[in-house]
């Protein structure tokens, strides 16, 4: 018999990709550290003419007008490193990493690993409205796929080490293990098994310690204490994550729009990032809030301490900075951005039902949370990594009512409103679909037992050709492949129509003569999976399927598998009334007439 990978196999394989996706992980917490310095550093020569890896807001610059040149040569040496470097560093990066997963085998190139975080670090330090994350994900990701390349592996491992480096960036900057591993299922592995789960939770445990190290071991978004919201504040929350689930559709259609008007012009791509750049710099000379990473300006709307005029004029400015600058195909990240965004609409929200109704218990900072975490959810539909997230950022053990309350309202408002997301609507439009769902493998769940049929044909071995020929001439059977026994009833091997018919084959020839030994055979627990990969390795049309004692108690074809396979589709999908009410209620008259009888 042809044998599979045994658990033996699969484990130590399995402790070999835990093992490269821990060594992944301690890179990019290193890359990390170093990609967060180098944007202070170009951030304080761009705006305050030092030498300096301490962090400084661009907001504080005394630049004047000057401010709006500054993102624009930004810009043009972005523009520059995508020409004549690669023009995979364009984007914010998940998008593009999900589109090697599905479309190229998980494979990046190696360029990626340096061109992406040195290109984000201009692009950010130079003022650009993103924050650190995006980048450090697609370079983490071509760090796993670089060294996935590397190693003699599968494409499926591949992708599994891509992942792995991926969320490690994540949880290298935010210190949210927990929110990398539901980021890998929702939006790069596309599964959820041992083998793809492990490795990536290694990693983003890696991560988060290098986070704890390098970087502030508290939360990394730290905010007032909140408190358990009453049934009334939390049917208000959910609502908000209404509100906040319509925006990210607006804000999602209009990044796109911009995407496209950018497409319209009649100058080279290479000149967008700069064009995007003047105008980002234009914004930040009359809001210079929007400037840079901003993780400041999501500290301080969760504080909920900020002005009404203030905030409104951050989440506008913010939005409109950002969109242009991600349409324009400059190098950054969209997560801290979304966050600045919801978080923003969420206070103001909050604050306009709190102002209307002062006594519905609403809580500013908390209003911030869930709108935080609800445009996250809507604009990119990955639920649960949503909710973990602003859990882990900020320690608030007491939003989780909430925040899954507003999720699940913005989800609800993405899913039927929107085809696809701010993650996955460029590789769409590419023709590149992006699967939504993570359903168990229907052969994995069914037997051989259950397809088994009665229809095939098994012969034996010491019958003449002569008398097979005339049986299948009797029998008019079209199969093109048959089992063969011996005197005893055990399975010998396999024989096709092709070598009963062949002309110049002497008819008094048997069959155990010329039969083709096979090691090929199933049991009728096994599931169908396992037979299908049987199948597909050697080019068999049928199994034989054998007894503890070694005999053959039927066979298996390719067609059972599709007849069972299918019916067990239109079973899931057929509707069914399993208990019915009228019946029910008849039941009961007649129990009813029943009892009365007795009595008279």
């Amino acid at each position: 018999m042809v044998q599979l990978p045994n658990n033996g196999a699969l484990k130590k394989r399995l402790l070999l990709i835990s093992a490269l996706s821990i060594a992944v992980a301690l890179a990019v917490c290193v890359i990390a550290r170093l990609l967060v310095w180098l944007i202070n550093i170009i951030t304080n020569i761009s705006f305050y003419g030092i030498f300096s890896t301490a962090f400084n807001s661009p907001s504080a610059n005394h630049l004047g007008l000057w401010v709006i040149i500054i993102p624009a040569i930004g810009g043009i040496m972005v523009g520059l490193m995508a020409l004549y470097g690669s023009a995979a560093i364009r984007g914010h990066g998940i998008p593009e990493a999900m589109e090697q997963i599905l479309t190229n085998q998980s494979r990046i190139k190696p360029s990626i690993t340096f061109l992406k975080p040195i290109s984000s670090a201009i692009a950010i330090g130079t003022g650009g409205p993103f924050g650190a994350e995006g980048p450090i994900i697609a370079t983490g990701g071509a760090l796993g796929s670089t060294i996935g390349q590397l190693f003699k592996i599968t494409s499926n491992e591949r992708k599994v080490l891509l992942a792995a480096g991926a969320t490690a960036g994540m949880a290298a900057i935010f210190g949210t293990p927990i929110a990398g591993v539901f980021l890998a299922i929702e939006l790069l592995l596309f599964e959820f098994s041992p083998k793809a789960i492990l490795p990536v939770a290694l990693a983003c445990i890696t991560g988060a310690a290098g986070h704890h190290l390098l970087f502030d071991a508290g939360p990394v978004f730290p905010m007032p204490n909140l408190t358990t919201p009453t049934n009334t504040a939390l049917a208000i929350y959910s609502f908000i994550g209404l509100i906040i689930g319509f925006l990210s559709l607006g804000l999602t259609k209009i990044v796109y729009l911009v995407e496209d008007t950018f497409e319209k012009l009649p100058v080279h791509w290479m000149w967008w990032p700069a064009i995007g750049g003047l105008t980002v710099g234009a914004i930040g000379y009359f809001a210079p809030h929007t400037l840079g990473v901003g993780y400041d300006n999501i500290i301080n709307v969760l504080s909920g301490t900020m002005s009404l005029m203030i905030v409104i004029r951050l989440c506008l400015f913010k939005f409109l900075s950002w969109a242009i600058a991600l349409g324009s195909g400059t190098s950054g990240g969209t997560l801290a951005p979304l966050l600045t965004i919801g978080g923003a609409g969420g206070a103001i929200i909050g604050g306009g039902i709190l102002y209307l109704f002062p006594q519905s218990g609403l809580s500013i900072p908390m209003a911030a949370l869930v709108g935080m975490s609800a445009m996250f959810a809507g604009a990119s539909r990955a639920y649960l990594t949503s909710i973990t997230f602003a859990l882990e950022a900020t320690m608030q053990s007491h939003a989780l009512l909430p925040l899954l309350g507003a999720c699940t309202a913005a989800y609800l408002v993405s899913f039927f409103m929107m085809e696809n997301t701010i993650m996955t609507e460029k590789i769409a439009r590419r023709g590149v679909f992006t699967p939504d769902s993570f359903e168990a493998d229907l052969l994995a769940k069914l037997t051989v037992e259950q397809a088994l049929s009665n229809d095939a044909l098994v012969l034996s071995g010491h019958h003449t050709i002569k008398e097979v020929r005339n049986c299948l001439k009797i029998n008019n059977d079209r199969a093109n492949d048959f089992v063969v026994l011996n005197s005893e009833g055990k399975f010998i091997g396999t024989i096709g129509r092709n070598d009963i018919f062949t002309n110049g084959t002497d008819p008094e020839t048997k069959l155990s003569d010329i039969v083709k030994s096979s090691h090929l055979w199933l049991r009728n627990t096994d599931a169908l999976r396992k037979a299908v990969e049987l199948m597909a390795k050697q080019t068999a049309e049928i199994l034989p399927v054998l007894s503890s004692n070694g005999k053959v108690t039927g066979v298996l074809s390719y067609r059972d598998i599709l007849s069972v396979y299918k019916a067990q589709l239109d079973e899931n999908e057929r509707a069914h009334i399993h208990i019915s009410l009228k019946r029910q209620r008849l039941k009961m008259l007649v129990r009813g007439r029943n009892h009365v009888n007795l009595n008279d």
